[in-house]
């Protein structure tokens, strides 16, 4: 397994239909989500909790991290499921480094000018 320092650095959009925002790379299924944060220095993660019938669904990717230790620096969940936000927080709440930044919703449209920006130069 590669070192951190050999690790591609990224920011990471799961989800299963809609578009990916400017500057991300995008999982959509939960088995893509885990393996790009096992290979990839992932900085800002954004999770959305309802992916398909027979896929992971967020809760289960949540678990998957916090079990595996594949914390991003930055989570955000952008899923329209309450039910879905909550099991993802309290799961990654409950268990996060201090270095992680957990927020209970979607990416302020500040987050995504500033992640695009970066990406165009």
């Amino acid at each position: 397994m590669a070192n951190e320092e050999s690790k591609p650095k990224i920011h990471l959009y799961m989800d299963d239909w809609r578009p990916c925002p400017e500057g991300f790379a995008l999982a959509r299924t939960g088995e893509e989500c885990l393996a790009m944060l096992r290979e990839c220095d992932v900085d800002i993660l954004s999770l959305d909790h309802e992916m398909g019938p027979g896929e992971l669904s967020g809760s289960e990717v949540a678990a998957r991290i916090v079990l595996n230790g594949t914390y991003p620096n930055e989570i955000y969940l952008h899923t329209s499921s309450e039910y879905g936000r909550r099991s993802m927080y309290e799961t990654l709440y409950a268990s996060k480094p201090e270095r992680v930044t957990l927020h209970r919703g979607a990416m302020p449209e500040d987050v995504r000018r500033r992640v695009a920006a970066q990406a165009s130069r």
